[in-house]
């Protein structure tokens, strides 16, 4: 249906910035809510950020409020995570994700984030 497929994650030192992007084929996605979502060793996938179809409704994690950015780019199909003063825990796989219905039905293969101190 659709295809996800994440880029732009890497190493950075503490209090570096990285952007992350997420990149929809397959179905356009003009339509469906995005998100992101993480997974550190030994933790639980957690919720990131989410943005809505139209861009104006937005949702992040406490942990992440005002240093991450989420923004989308419907006529390109992207999906942007703009990530400042990271953080060593911030260390994770990223994964995009989408839904159309509420549910989170697809999902992108994940790019590794790692933040060193």
């Amino acid at each position: 249906q659709v295809q996800l497929v994440e880029s732009g994650g890497g190493l950075v030192q503490a209090g570096g910035s990285l952007r992350l992007s997420c990149a929809a084929s397959g179905r356009t996605c003009s339509t469906y809510d995005m998100g992101w979502f993480r997974q550190a060793p030994v933790k639980e996938r957690e919720f990131v950020a989410s943005i809505s179809w139209s861009g104006g409704t937005k949702y992040y994690a406490d942990a992440v409020k005002g240093r991450f950015t989420i923004s989308r780019d419907n006529a390109k199909n992207t999906a942007y995570l703009q990530m400042k003063s990271l953080r060593p825990e911030d260390t994770a796989i990223y994964y995009c994700a989408a839904t159309d219905n509420g549910s989170w039905n697809y999902w992108g293969q994940g790019t590794q984030v790692t933040v060193s101190s």
